[in-house]
């Protein structure tokens, strides 16, 4: 059963410690919450007030706890039996958006080039941040638009498209720790790659914002490579049906659509879920399609590609929870 209010004094704040703000949900079906619409629930989710709330809920849950924050769900699936721990949403909560007018503590410009910083927090969706962009005349971010998550998520999957990647345009991030504090880094304090990212210390962190350098330019003409990648990606990727967007890394020096098309899998489908008929390297929700349904299609997908061309694709979606 779904539970829906908000956290009292006595309930949380024993001790003299700051009152919640934010929104707690117990139970909640988190197919509501990811883009694949299917899943189980989520013991907690917490919506939070602001970046202070959030600080504090954080420094609130017990170490014993998993903590799972997302964005738009984009590129995660729940099992159906659910999560345990804190389920966090930061989607239209952490959405600030500007052009940075600080001019210290960041990393030199490239000499000759006439450069601005623009600071997205976590919640905001990728292809915002790239309208943003071209609207003040920032060009070399038109690819975030292809980007179907926020910028926490383009973040920590170094998450790219068309030639580009995320971490190609950061210059600084924002995360948040276990103990709830923040922290400012630097790319060189992380290991990067293609769709990979990982902090060279052992710590537990989650992205909070980031700081971005684009080169100024011609706003015009940056909105209209976005008109062109947003049609681009609608003529050839199934927008219609619930996705989660590329379920694979492309390995190198080919693309996992057509290996997977390669080994007669498009179409193929186990209970309500089915490799993309439009583009191989999607899994869509054709009929109230289980967790279950969906990671029994994945692994199909990746024993019989790896049987056929001896190729292991690597997941580039993100699976949690406990199998039913």
């Amino acid at each position: 059963m779904r539970h829906d209010y908000r956290m009292s004094e006595v309930d949380m704040a024993g001790g003299g410690a700051p009152v919640l703000r934010g929104h707690f949900l117990y139970n909640e079906p988190m197919k509501k919450h990811v883009s694949w619409r299917a899943g189980g629930t989520a013991q907690r989710v917490y919506i939070p007030a602001d970046l202070e709330d959030l600080t504090w809920l954080v420094r609130s849950v017990a170490a014993h706890d998993d903590i799972h924050m997302i964005g738009l769900g984009s590129n995660l699936l729940v099992r159906d039996g659910g999560v345990k721990g804190v389920v966090i949403l930061l989607h239209g909560v952490l959405r600030k958006l500007a052009i940075e007018s600080r001019t210290h503590g960041f990393p030199p410009a490239p000499e000759g080039i006439d450069t601005a910083l623009v600071y997205a927090q976590a919640g905001v969706a990728s292809p915002k941040l790239a309208r943003f962009a071209a609207n003040h005349d920032l060009v070399g971010g038109e690819f975030w638009a292809g980007i179907p998550g926020t910028v926490g998520g383009a973040i920590a999957m170094n998450a790219g498209c068309y030639g580009s990647e995320t971490w190609d345009k950061l210059v600084q991030v924002q995360t948040l720790d276990r103990d709830g504090q923040l922290n400012e880094r630097l790319p060189d304090e992380y290991v990067t790659g293609y769709r990979h990212v990982a902090l060279k210390l052992p710590h537990q962190e989650w992205f909070i914002g980031g700081w971005f350098r684009l080169a100024r330019g011609d706003g015009t003409a940056s909105r209209e490579t976005i008109k062109a990648l947003l049609k681009k990606r609608i003529a050839s990727q199934p927008l219609a049906q619930p996705n989660a967007g590329s379920v694979f890394r492309n390995p190198p020096g080919d693309y996992a659509a057509r290996l997977i098309e390669a080994c007669g899998l498009k179409g193929f489908r186990i209970g309500g879920a089915q490799v993309s008929t439009r583009h191989a390297n999607f899994i869509v929700n054709v009929d109230h399609a289980t967790a279950t349904d969906i990671e029994r299609l994945i692994e199909q997908v990746e024993d019989t590609v790896e049987a056929r061309t001896n190729v292991r694709l690597i997941r580039e979606v993100r699976i949690i929870g406990e199998r039913q």
